[in-house]
């Protein structure tokens, strides 16, 4: 057993993605792999893909995904600061789970003193209860302006007397000035907390790296503890944005769309907005044997894919994306496409933008008080200035599968199969109440029935659906995310889809009978990874004696 009274590591990097989360969540597997009970933990995370925990507070995705790692039910003193971008020098912070308010960047750093001191409590306990607390930075530590109120990288690994392993990304060219430099800007009291040096990314014969890594030892005296190569073959959520490898595929797949239909597959297309959150909810798509998931950046794209369904994902700035969609030609082609056949879905913000009029009476996204909507579903929706953030448990809502036989049949046949492995569960993270339109309520039925919020057991309507017998296209909204990690809903759309489209049926891939079952095995495939190119002699000696 390791004796260690410092008990938390640091994995910083030489720049933002360059993968710490990944670096993060694979150490978590491997001492949790080893018997130790371990804990992720982010003082302060900017992001946009945001997750709520059983107790309602909201968190980021990333320390979701590395207490998944851990065998942990997510908790939000892991993310204890979240930021969420409202406006280019604007922020929403929420801390412990729960939201402050709206800071500029000059007001925030204000109360980083604040912050830091809460940070260090939190720290301590966590120590109490964990044998390892797995700390990840942000950016770089090495932003010289950002220095004196740190409270994210060298001043967490200060206060937690942390020794930090930095992270390079090799495939972007020149880690070893990065690593260099990073270092030598760093004032001396801080240099002293870097004991390893982790290159990622690798392609190559490692060999080829040798002479740089004697280099970077004899100019630092820090030993390179690892070389990660690069791998596409295992699956882990990505923290905020769409990556490059995926825009690259993404091109191969418009340039070959047709071949695509053509052999059978479904095409999902998400509209990627300028302030889109939460895209995780689509991830499981990418899973399913015999389909594309597509995202969509402008009207000349959506126009050559004409997907078989076109998805409207969740926004952190929902009026100002739907003016984006507006003035950019992407609502005329979402209305023209809907019209041909072609099933629309959106969620939570995506949903908003679907009604026919959001109202913002307290200004809580923007200065304008009332913009018509896309008008596909009559509903109409007004922000709130509370935010509602749970975790629920719903069902299709029974009305919708009496006006739908497909859907009727499909729902039965996969709610009775022994391949349901998961329930109907999902998050609502929102500000907003939308609500069917007087005189209109024919038009439009509610998609769900949420029959539990947080702890609490309830009955209520959640998002609409609207069938057009003419063209047979379908819009749906909802505000729960997650929706798709669900086998029972994803395989009803999928298989609504094939039917209308003529597309052959595929056999079911046993990874998606259960999202969280395939998400364990990459955890594990993770570690392996890590283990395998990793000086595990060396990171346990990290480990052991610390700075």
């Amino acid at each position: 057993m390791i004796k260690n009274n410092l008990k938390s590591i640091m994995i910083q990097g030489t720049a933002s993605h360059v993968g710490k989360s990944i670096a993060v969540a694979a150490i978590c597997r491997m001492l949790t792999q080893d018997g130790y009970r371990v804990c992720p933990f982010k003082s302060q995370n900017m992001a946009l893909n945001s997750f709520v925990t059983s107790s309602g507070g909201e968190m980021g995705r990333a320390q979701v995904v590395q207490a998944e790692a851990c065998g942990l039910e997510p908790e939000v003193y892991m993310n204890p600061i979240l930021m969420k971008p409202v406006a280019d020098e604007k922020a929403q912070i929420i801390f412990m789970g729960k939201v402050v308010k709206n800071m500029s960047a000059v007001e925030y750093d204000r109360k980083k003193i604040y912050y830091l001191g809460k940070i260090k409590e939190i720290l301590k306990e966590l120590k109490k209860k964990f044998d390892f607390i797995i700390i990840e930075g942000a950016g770089s530590p090495a932003e010289v302006n950002l220095l004196k109120n740190d409270i994210v990288n060298m001043r967490t690994a200060e206060i937690s007397s942390s020794p930090v392993i930095l992270v390079g990304d090799i495939d972007r060219g020149g880690i070893f000035a990065s690593f260099y430099g990073t270092v030598k800007i760093l004032p001396r009291h801080y240099r002293k907390y870097i004991k390893g040096l982790l290159i990622n990314k690798f392609r190559g014969d490692i060999r080829l790296l040798e002479p740089g890594l004697d280099w970077v030892y004899k100019k630092l005296r820090i030993p390179v503890i690892g070389t990660i190569p690069y791998f596409k073959d295992v699956h882990i959520e990505e923290e905020d944005s769409v990556n490059l490898e995926r825009e690259k595929a993404k091109k191969l797949i418009l340039n070959g769309i047709q071949k695509d239909k053509r052999d059978g597959r479904i095409i999902i297309g998400v509209i990627y907005l300028p302030h889109i959150s939460n895209f995780t909810d689509f991830n499981a798509f990418e899973l399913e044997m015999g389909v594309s998931l597509i995202y969509i950046k402008n009207r000349q794209e959506l126009e050559k894919l004409k997907p078989h369904m076109m998805i409207l994902p969740g926004s952190k700035s929902t009026i100002n994306d739907l003016l984006y969609l507006r003035g950019s030609g992407l609502e005329e082609e979402i209305k023209k496409q809907y019209r041909e056949g072609t099933m629309v879905m959106g969620i939570c913000g995506g949903y908003q933008m679907l009604g026919k009029k959001i109202v913002d009476k307290f200004r809580s996204e923007s200065n304008i008080k009332s913009i018509d909507g896309i008008g596909l579903l009559y509903i109409t929706t007004e922000f709130l200035q509370d935010k509602n953030t749970y975790q629920v448990d719903f069902r299709i809502n029974d009305e919708v599968l009496n006006n739908n036989p497909d859907l009727r049949y499909l729902y039965r046949k996969f709610k009775g199969s022994r391949m349901e492995v998961e329930s109907m569960r999902g998050y609502e993270i929102h500000m907003g109440i939308s609500k069917k339109i007087t005189g209109k309520a024919g038009e439009v039925i509610s998609l769900f029935k949420i029959k539990s919020r947080g702890n609490s057991t309830i009955d209520i309507d959640d998002g609409s659906v609207s069938f057009n017998n003419e063209t047979g296209g379908v819009v749906l909204g909802t505000y729960i995310h997650g929706i798709f990690d669900n086998f029972i809903f994803r395989k009803i759309i999928l298989e609504l889809l094939r039917k209308k489209n003529n597309i052959k049926a595929v056999n079911i891939n046993s990874n998606s009978l259960s999202y969280k079952s395939f998400r364990e095995e990459q955890y594990n495939k993770l570690a392996t990874i890590f283990r395998e190119n990793m000086d595990m002699k060396l990171f346990y000696k990290i480990l052991r004696y610390g700075v």
